[in-house]
């Protein structure tokens, strides 16, 4: 008998998988596709030659996560490429708003009047930021915050919905970078903890940036499987899970999947009928003969590039899709250009190109044109420059990756308590009906993005569970 089996070789599932298996239990992991991964996989969708994301690209959280910085993942593959910056927000006139490692040049960016406010808003947390992340994402309950004045500090400033938080700024320039950030989890800016969102993707830029992975995120998946074979760990692809007794015996079943997926497979009926899913998103991939042509200098040396007028223009996006059920005109956009920094994803002298849009859930249209025309507002002749497109609607995404019910790709609304408490409102999200089973993926806080934090702290529920039976 086995000690331990996860479902899904997502980042959660390999994370939990190794945090089991270096304190000595037996582990093995079966994942449906034939290649592990999940959300951070790297495949050529469109060219010879050109490797792209499939889903995530820019990893922000991944390398500032706790439980990626403490496995030694750099042994195994893992390289982190730093853009020269991490995000910029063009505008039509040809400036930009940039989030850089320095809080200097970001704030001059917004220009004069909120160059102080944001100051204030950051400076008091970046000492404190490895602290306050590892509190941050190891809530609820699977350990005590280490410094819980500063956690209750954030807490006053960013539970509160960010359309509050941006008051502190005079000109659209801040507001506009910051509702982008917030959009990330495709949350309404009016939302609960949505401050908090932003604040902490911004304080994440300062502290070690938005890097990508060199090769693409799949690289991130192999240095997890490497590390775990290491352990003694095994890893079983093409191995489509339907029921418990798909799976050998174990002592516990660990299941990186969605809650609708958990509890079709472990039997639990309507446990998980109140959990939420949330709008989904429309996906190009580019390969481009050559790189974006940004008017603003500022996004041509940026590895994410946020798209949207205005605040305005961004908050109507994420209302269409979230709450009118149709897709925007004008598309707030979340863009990755990978070939500023890593040029071993495209040949030389191309480029790859990650960009999506929200759309609402399960919808079947068509959003490329309203994308693309969203692009040549700030790189004029960014059509001429496209090769081949691979285009991922919410049905196709769905199909690759079953835990983005609808396309959603943050695996559940980022919304009401759902921010805070999900998949239940419990103190125990990782446990289940069934003692033996538990749920690691991103329908567990912290919620989604590429960082094993759900998986790391679904490990140590289990490893409780196990060292209760010893």
């Amino acid at each position: 008998m086995l000690d331990v089996v996860v479902v899904g070789a997502g980042p959660n599932g390999l994370t939990a998988a190794v945090e089991l298996a270096r304190r000595g239990f037996s582990v093995a992991v079966f994942e449906a596709r034939d290649t592990v991964g999940g959300g951070a996989r790297t495949e050529e969708l469109t060219l010879p030659g050109f490797r792209h994301d499939p889903c995530s690209a820019a990893h922000p959280l991944g390398i500032n996560s706790p439980a990626f910085r403490a496995l030694p993942l750099e042994r195994y593959g893992l390289e982190w490429l730093q853009p020269e910056l991490p995000m910029a927000h063009p505008f039509t006139d040809g400036t930009a708003a940039v989030l850089s490692r320095s809080v200097a040049e970001t704030a001059a960016s917004f220009g004069p009047r909120d160059a102080g406010p944001y100051r204030r808003l950051v400076e008091p947390f970046l000492p404190k930021w490895d602290t306050l992340v590892r509190d941050f994402m190891s809530l609820p309950l699977t350990s005590l915050p280490r410094d819980p004045v500063t956690l209750a500090r954030f807490g006053l400033v960013g539970l509160p919905p960010s359309a509050l938080l941006t008051r502190r700024f005079h000109d659209e320039r801040a507001k506009t970078l910051f509702a982008g950030l917030v959009a990330h989890v495709m949350a309404p800016l009016t939302g609960l903890a949505t401050g908090a969102v932003g604040l902490v993707f911004a304080l994440a830029a300062h502290a070690r940036g938005w890097p990508v992975a060199r090769g693409g995120s799949q690289s991130i998946s192999d240095a997890l499987t490497a590390y775990l074979k290491d352990l003694g760990g095994t890893v079983h692809t093409d191995y489509e899970v339907k029921r418990l007794d798909d799976l050998p015996p174990a002592r516990a079943y660990v299941f990186d999947t969605s809650p609708t997926a958990l509890a079709r497979i472990a039997g639990f009926g309507r446990y998980y009928e109140g959990y939420r899913y949330g709008p989904g998103v429309f996906k190009v991939d580019y390969a481009l003969d050559g790189p974006v042509p940004w008017i603003a200098e500022q996004a041509r040396v940026a590895g994410t590039v946020q798209i949207g007028r205005d605040s305005a223009e961004i908050g109507a996006a994420l209302r269409a899709a979230s709450k009118e059920g149709r897709a925007p005109d004008r598309p707030f956009m979340i863009t990755v250009q990978p070939g500023v920094v890593d040029p071993t994803r495209a040949p030389e002298g191309k480029q790859v190109f990650w960009a999506y849009g929200h759309v609402p859930s399960g919808w079947t249209g068509d959003l490329t044109d309203a994308m693309e025309r969203q692009l040549e507002r700030f790189a004029p002749g960014f059509r001429d420059r496209v090769l081949a497109r691979a285009i991922a609607g919410p049905p196709e995404l769905a199909a690759r990756n079953a835990n983005y019910v609808g396309g959603d790709i943050a695996s559940g609304a980022v919304s009401g308590l759902q921010i805070l408490l999900r998949p239940k409102l419990t103190l125990s999200p990782y446990t289940t009906p069934h003692p033996a089973v538990f749920i690691c993926s991103s329908a567990t806080p912290p919620g989604p993005g590429v960082h094993g934090m759900s998986g790391h702290n679904a490990a140590k529920a289990v490893w409780r569970r196990l060292r209760q039976q010893s």
